[in-house]
């Protein structure tokens, strides 16, 4: 028998996380391009960003037009061997952000999605600096320095758009994430129990 979800949220009703989402905007439009396989995945983190940020937009598919991606301004949030920092995209006043593309899902789901998408994988690329481990902890990654969609997104706008600060959207994802990891831990505890003792017939 399924629980019963929020149709917004997609969470189970008893960890509904809409209370804890905020209403930001930005300067700068996201678009989350998600694999279909991870729009399934009970803790996918695209949707949380789509619904806390005002100008951010979820896109559930493997092949797009690719007008698209044409806007003037429209940078990949993905590693390349000609990828820019964002901290020094920030600092250089000629390279301007308007639009921020982010892929969603895993490494390989991501690769499958560039492959789909010649339009998209040939957008200039952003990439993160080493920062502070991911508190994604719920999932593994295959790539050192790897971070949740919407925390790659949220370091993203906080040097862009600084002193703007976007960490309210982490709110509910650290939620999911602690609510997630107590439930791993009591599932734990429930299969390592001992189980009660016979009573004696006296």
């Amino acid at each position: 028998m399924t629980r019963p979800s929020c149709p917004r949220c997609t969470r189970p009703l008893t960890h509904c996380l809409c209370a804890l989402i905020p209403a930001l905007h930005s300067r700068t439009r996201v678009t989350i391009v998600q694999h279909p396989q991870e729009s399934q995945h009970p803790l996918n983190t695209g949707r949380l960003l789509a619904l806390g940020l005002h100008e951010a937009s979820l896109l559930t598919g493997e092949a797009f037009p690719a007008q698209q991606w044409q806007e003037p301004g429209t940078w990949l949030l993905f590693p390349g061997e000609e990828a820019v920092e964002v901290r020094d995209c920030a600092s250089t006043g000629s390279l301007s952000v308007r639009h921020l593309v982010v892929p969603d899902g895993t490494w390989r789901m991501a690769r499958q999605l560039l492959r789909l998408n010649p339009a998209l994988a040939a957008l200039p690329r952003l990439v993160l600096p080493p920062g502070e481990p991911s508190r994604y902890r719920v999932r593994n990654a295959n790539q050192s320095g790897a971070v949740a969609t919407i925390e790659a997104v949220v370091r993203t706008l906080n040097v862009l758009e600084a002193p703007a600060s976007f960490d309210a959207l982490l709110a509910p994802f650290e939620a999911m994430v602690d609510g997630q990891l107590a439930a791993m831990a009591e599932a734990q505890h429930q299969a390592g129990a001992p189980l009660p003792q016979a009573k004696r017939n006296s």
